[in-house]
């Protein structure tokens, strides 16, 4: 589906509305659908605390966003898989991390898309590539998938075009197996990405998103599956417009705003949405934040559980280069630091989950946690 109905079009008003929750108002008039329905603050579904999500799959051993990198974080102990949703063409969702896909595939080898390579401004940013709303699933369906960060993890090239672009449903049927093969439920942690922008273009993310969650039997309560988003319109809008039952992520980010936000005028940074009174009024629409790992101190998780919200950070990776300095080994970017000892500093300050690219890691620094 790639068509939004008149009366689904978000308006200025619309999306004003939706800010208001940070605003503190006594309530939130969105323009369709039921009244708000309060978050449900479950401890995780039942997973272990803290719950390990392998981010994109296993992808500090596999190209990300492959079957293969979700089997492998399932079966290093991950308790939950990741997909981030963008659309194709004819309005198919499928797991890439961004729309442009020429560092995550062998697009530009194939000299019958060589016309479609071009350049798109994102949410303020420009990029040049080739982007998912370009090509039909069947297109899509005739790249493979590569490494995304083959400078810092040559050793995943190895896998460079065995694997085809998965598609969301493709995902949750993963996670379905692999719950039946290890005899433990794998939950899945979908991300939508670019909203607000895939919604100027006709998409509407949300609606494909519950949609197959309902096919599947997960759109409830107790289903192992969170939703998460860098925006907030498009979650309030999950609860009271499009029936979503279980629980949302609202994404932060150490800096920058949320694009539904700068497209309403409004001036808050992610940093504004941390603080105590703005987590309490986040509280009434989402059940976690996700903030990146160096926002994440004792006092913004205290903070945050003290307001109801469960804190799941993103993302824990072994190489020097993604490490703080006081972590790192040695000058190669490439090369693994401290991380467990970074994980348990992160530990500490008592997240109730946590991404990583290297599922059997983050299970060993919980392992060490519980002593």
């Amino acid at each position: 589906m790639n068509e939004i109905s008149a009366d689904l079009r978000p308006s200025r008003r619309t999306v004003l509305s939706a800010t208001a929750v940070l605003g503190g108002l006594a309530s939130v008039p969105l323009t369709a659908g039921p009244s708000s329905a309060a978050a449900t603050h479950r401890p995780g579904h039942g997973w272990p605390s803290p719950f390990v999500v392998g981010h994109r799959g296993a992808s500090a051993y596999r190209p990300e966003h492959t079957v293969a990198s979700w089997e492998l974080a399932a079966r290093l102990g991950a308790d939950v898989v990741e997909p981030d949703l963008v659309p194709t063409k004819d309005g198919v969702l499928v797991c890439r991390h961004e729309p442009e896909i020429s560092g995550t595939t062998d697009v530009a080898d194939h000299p019958e898309f060589a016309d479609r390579r071009t350049t798109k401004t994102i949410d303020g940013v420009e990029y040049t590539g080739w982007f998912t709303p370009d090509f039909t699933l069947a297109e899509l369906r005739t790249l493979r998938a590569v490494e995304r960060l083959p400078e810092l993890r040559q050793h995943n090239t190895v896998y460079d075009g065995l694997w085809c672009v998965p598609t969301f449903e493709e995902a949750l049927d993963t996670r379905q197996r692999l719950s039946r093969e290890l005899g433990r439920t794998i939950g899945i942690i979908p991300e939508i990405k670019h909203s607000t922008y895939f919604r100027s273009l006709g998409f509407d993310l949300e609606a494909e998103v519950v949609r197959i969650l309902r096919e599947h039997r997960l759109n409830s309560a107790g289903a192992p599956v969170d939703v998460q988003s860098f925006e907030l319109t498009n979650l309030v809008q999950l609860r009271t417009r499009y029936g979503l039952r279980t629980p949302t992520v609202f994404l932060t980010s150490e800096t920058g705003a949320p694009a539904d936000l700068v497209a309403a005028g409004d001036p808050r940074q992610y940093a504004d949405l941390l603080v105590p009174s703005a987590l309490r009024d986040l509280a009434r629409y989402v059940d976690q934040i996700g903030p990146s790992l160096v926002q994440v101190t004792s006092d913004l998780v205290d903070d945050a559980h003290a307001a109801g919200l469960q804190v799941v950070p993103y993302t824990l990776r072994p190489e020097n280069e993604f490490l703080p300095a006081q972590f790192r080994t040695g000058e190669d970017p490439a090369d693994w630091g401290r991380v467990l000892d970074y994980a348990a500093q992160l530990l500490a300050t008592g997240i109730d989950g946590f991404f990583t690219d290297a599922p059997d890691l983050g299970v060993l620094a919980r392992d060490q946690l519980r002593g």
